[in-house]
């Protein structure tokens, strides 16, 4: 049994569904304390039920030897997502099996073998490097999965107020799609979600001039909207897009016009567009439907995330070289997918990328790492980490 993998099975051992951290942090600050890192807890959260849930978070950092020592963090997230029905996996969830060169269980891929890789591999650069110019340094949430307020979100805002200067950072999500290493991603596009009422007035579907049906309102608003080209993107970016999620009106009954419709959608949006241009732009279409009052309609926002990008520059350059070194792969760059944490790091952070294991399984029952993953993994991280002390 190799380290990452003793490592990854204890965490897998961890009862940790979103917002709980089962003991992770607890591991792995007992494994980097003697070996220089400062830790720092920090819990956000009111403690109540739902978004206010308390959430346990994990700063460890060792300083640099250099004045002027630039700082490389992993980030991750010891939470997973719900089981599912327990009956439907081959073994618990929480047991970390082994069988058919694979390592099963919850958050075996998303991201508790992230997680145990780069300790690993601080454990083995420091080893060989006992002294580094640099700091290295670690970022724990366990409210990743969950609705991610009182996590990484609320720890890089502390790490502002404090002054923490972060020049590199890897988050460990799984971004591989075949072989370990073959994708990075070095951007993820921004998400803005809408829900828009339409207020109509009910009546008795016989007398529609006594009526104003919000249905007939929206439809021709919608038809614009689905139509629009927001933008064309760019060379990390597809082009923003617009996309209808749920729609409700109605009774139930087939003779009465409704008095409202509710409208969910949401833009995944690139660096040629921005949360405040799309607003604008979605109620300058409301206006030219002649839709311009509180009368007509109600309109609430939430902003997910902001895009961010890392161009090819030396962090991007000291993985792709590490991933060629180890695996012989020429890996791909890419912007694709939902959300992470990355959009957070980002806003302290200039240079962000997520590498990790393979992502056939996550969230899925059964989830599992193949454990051809697992050193490779390791040692890509160690790589990173002895090209930017260089």
């Amino acid at each position: 049994m190799t380290a990452t993998l003793g490592l990854a099975q204890q965490l897998i051992a961890c009862h940790s569904p979103t917002p709980q951290d089962g003991g992770c942090m607890e591991i792995i600050a007992a494994r980097l304390i003697p070996l220089g890192f400062e830790p720092i807890v920090l819990e956000f959260g009111e403690g109540d039920v739902g978004n206010h849930a308390k959430v346990k978070n994990l700063w460890l950092k060792r300083q640099g030897s250099s004045a002027e020592a630039k700082t490389l963090v992993f980030a991750g997230h010891t939470d997973v997502v719900p089981t599912g029905p327990l009956d439907q996996w081959t073994t618990p969830p929480f047991e970390p099996t082994v069988r058919d060169g694979k390592l099963f269980g919850r958050g075996a891929a998303d991201m508790k073998t992230s997680i145990a890789a780069f300790v690993v591999a601080v454990e083995a650069f420091l080893t060989i490097c006992p002294q580094p110019a640099h700091s290295l340094a670690l970022l724990l949430t366990s409210d990743e999965e969950g609705p991610s307020i009182n996590g990484t979100v609320k720890v890089c805002e502390w790490l502002r107020a404090r002054g923490e200067r972060l020049d590199y950072c890897i988050v460990g999500e799984p971004t591989s799609i075949e072989l370990c290493g073959d994708m990075i991603k070095n951007g993820r596009r921004g998400s803005l979600s809408g829900r828009l009422t339409m207020k109509g007035v009910q009546g008795h579907i016989a007398y529609p001039q006594l009526a104003r049906n919000p249905i007939h309102l929206l439809a021709p608003l919608l038809a614009q909207l689905t139509a629009t080209e927001w933008d064309t993107g760019n060379e990390y970016f597809p082009a923003t897009s617009f996309q209808v999620s749920n729609i409700h009106a109605g009774t139930g009954a087939t003779n009465v016009i409704p008095g409202d419709c509710v409208v969910d959608f949401n833009f995944r949006f690139c660096t040629e567009s921005t949360s405040d241009g799309l607003q604008a732009r979605f109620h300058k279409a409301l206006q030219a439907h002649g839709l311009a009052s509180p009368a007509d309609y109600g309109l609430q926002w939430t902003l997910g995330g902001q895009p961010f990008l890392t161009p090819v520059g030396t962090l991007v350059a000291a993985a792709k070289e590490a991933i060629k070194a180890v695996g012989g792969i020429d890996t791909v760059l890419s912007t694709t997918g939902g959300t992470s944490d990355g959009r957070f790091i980002s806003q302290i952070c200039e240079q962000v990328i997520e590498l990790g294991p393979t992502n056939a399984s996550i969230h899925k029952i059964n989830e599992y790492v193949p454990l051809a993953d697992l050193e490779p993994l390791k040692n890509i991280y160690l790589g990173v980490i002895e090209r930017l002390a260089r």
